[in-house]
């Protein structure tokens, strides 16, 4: 029984060791994301408008008649 006894004890030490510590979730470093706010985004108003104009002035030209024959 004194073996048994032994037995237990060193596998009791040897478990208890091998439990040491606990759960350690990981630390993930997360570098910032830098927004330039200098510059604003990219645009195609500046050519849409100037567009719309012309189309307008197409079609009134177009819808002129003069026909005073």
């Amino acid at each position: 029984m004194t073996k048994f006894a032994t037995f237990a004890a060193a596998l009791a030490l040897t478990a208890s060791s091998a439990l040491a510590g606990g759960y350690v979730a990981p630390v993930v470093e997360v570098e910032p994301v830098v927004v330039d706010a200098g510059q604003p985004a990219t645009s195609n108003a500046g050519l849409v408008v100037p567009a719309l104009l012309l189309l307008g002035v197409i079609a009134a030209v177009a819808s002129d008649d003069d026909d005073s024959d």
